[in-house]
């Protein structure tokens, strides 16, 4: 099992214990990305279609540096604090996927970890399983 980093992705500070995602067996697996700048910000223009766009770009960041593409990606389950704003999540997803689609739930919860974020997504994949690999 390895931990996966990207220079793109800030790491989350140690006193949190966790890791952004890990690799096991070519199987990924990342913890909830936000679109956080860790400063406790919002990064783009706070809108759930760019949250959900800068949480799918840091996905992408540590899949790629775990030698994968976002078609690898088996599931996703996205957490939102609007489920009226499913379409603009879609229309960002629309962005980053093609072909058969990643299995995915949608679950409206209360808040999430930063006050400002609207979305948090978790993805697993399996390293060059999608055909275009």
């Amino acid at each position: 099992m390895t931990a996966v980093r990207s220079p793109q992705v800030a790491e989350p500070p140690r006193s949190t214990m966790f890791s952004n995602a890990r690799v096991v067996g070519g199987h990924f697996y990342s913890s909830g990305m936000h679109a956080g700048d860790d400063a406790g910000g919002v990064l783009g223009d706070g809108s759930t279609y760019d949250q959900t766009r800068q949480t799918l770009l840091k996905i992408r960041h540590l899949l790629a540096a775990a030698g994968g593409r976002m078609d690898d990606i088996v599931t996703l389950r996205v957490y939102v604090t609007d489920i009226g704003e499913k379409a603009e999540v879609g229309r960002a997803r629309a962005e980053f996927f093609t072909g058969d689609f990643p299995c995915s739930t949608l679950v409206e919860v209360s808040r999430l970890v930063e006050p400002g974020l609207t979305v948090e997504i978790e993805a697993e994949a399996v390293i060059g399983g999608s055909a275009a690999s």
